[in-house]
């Protein structure tokens, strides 16, 4: 039988839950007529690049909506050029057979992996209407192939929105549901590269030219409160993988964060009020103000955003860029809704960004990712250097830093 791939999110176990996935109502407009399939064979099959489109239009869709959508690969392994064609013709009819007229399907590879949308989904029972899906997919395959072609077929089930697990090492987020994102990098290679370069050159600059003020804050960090001169912590970079970042310490040590993550959970949510801004000059931030935590020295180097030095190291190792949107805290990602997480899915997180030489906390939370975003969709070197050329004088004015 077709092989499912090592990492499904969906398996038949048992005849019975074949079975079982057999008592779902069929949607009316699924089409089982061979003629009315191969029609649309002929006019619906998609190409590469429209698919991965389709599947990013559809992720944004489902952001909004909250309906979910299941992508289905089929790595074919070879037989798109078997007999001028005609295995994959089949596939296509079968795969035409069990899906409904609001469903895509086309190329997820050209001539290599096959690629089936199904949107929308009512996941009431989800393990049942998945392994339905399967179960009839798979069936009307067989019916079409010869048992040795439907054998070599490997078969992929991936749910959007997929559940991040910040607990692991690894990227939570499924590659296979962004398949635009990469297309992209690699259509950019020319500006990734000078953007990397950039980096390197600007974080090492840096590192040197900073270097006694790192010795300074550091013995003044000491001589002032107890505790390690570095503040460690877990934020998350692109596609969500979690990494250690660095700052210097500004708070006392062994402190509580229930408060913060309260505000945090009520920013995202927009439900936060906008606390007084303590320069006095009457506008208000969305930002603990009045944070008992913060040490004096700490006030003094987040007001100057000094504590923020260390981050040319994760520039320099490549954990981050010297511009793009702040990196998160895992429990601010916990507390996301599903179309926030395309701010760490779509850039790098950088140490300045659109959001900072913006108004920075004086930004309400939505207000920030719509930046983020407009920056990942239109970044370029050019943009890069002008919000750098920008960021010393949010630094020195103190632009919402608290």
């Amino acid at each position: 039988m077709a092989q499912l791939a090592s990492n499904p999110f969906l398996s038949v176990s048992s005849k019975a839950d074949a079975e079982a996935g057999e008592d779902v109502v069929k949607p009316p407009e699924v089409m089982t007529n061979g003629h009315a399939a191969r029609t649309r064979v002929d006019q619906n099959i998609l190409d590469e690049a429209t698919l991965h489109k389709m599947i990013s239009l559809e992720r944004k869709r489902s952001e909004r909506s909250g309906k979910p959508f299941l992508l289905m690969l089929l790595e074919i392994n070879g037989m798109a050029a078997e007999k001028n064609g005609k295995a994959v013709n089949k596939i296509f009819s079968a795969l035409a057979q069990t899906t409904r007229e609001t469903d895509v399907m086309g190329w997820y590879g050209t001539n290599s992996v096959v690629g089936v949308m199904f949107t929308e989904l009512n996941l009431d029972d989800r393990d049942l209407i998945l392994r339905t899906i399967m179960n009839k997919s798979c069936e009307a395959l067989r019916q079409h192939l010869a048992p040795e072609q439907f054998d070599r077929i490997t078969i992929s089930f991936h749910l959007f929105p997929e559940e991040w697990d910040h607990k692991l090492p690894e990227r939570p987020s499924n590659p296979a549901l962004y398949p635009d994102l990469s297309k992209r990098d690699s259509a950019n290679k020319l500006f990734t590269t000078i953007k990397r370069v950039m980096d390197v050159v600007g974080s090492v600059f840096a590192i040197v030219i900073f270097s006694p003020l790192f010795f300074a804050i550091a013995v003044a960090i000491k001589l002032t409160s107890k505790g390690p001169v570095f503040f460690r912590q877990k934020r998350i970079g692109q596609y969500g993988i979690p990494f250690v970042f660095l700052k210097f310490r500004s708070m006392y040590v062994n402190n509580d964060t229930s408060v913060h993550k309260e505000y945090v959970k009520q920013l995202i949510a927009g439900e936060a009020e906008p606390q007084l801004s303590p320069d006095g000059n009457g506008e208000g931030v969305y930002k603990l103000t009045e944070d008992k935590r913060i040490t004096r020295v700490g006030r003094v180097i987040r007001r100057l955003s000094l504590d923020e030095l260390p981050q040319f190291f994760h520039v320099l190792h490549g954990e981050m860029s010297l511009v793009g949107p702040r990196p998160p805290i895992a429990y601010e990602v916990e507390a996301y809704d599903i179309w926030h997480r395309r701010r760490v899915l779509e850039a790098k997180p950088g140490i300045t960004g659109l959001w900072q030489v913006n108004g920075r906390s004086r930004v309400k939370f939505d207000d920030m990712v719509r930046l983020d975003l407009k920056y990942a969709t239109t970044w370029s070197p050019w943009m890069d250097v002008k919000i750098l050329l920008r960021t010393p004088a949010a630094v020195l004015f103190g632009e919402g830093a608290h």
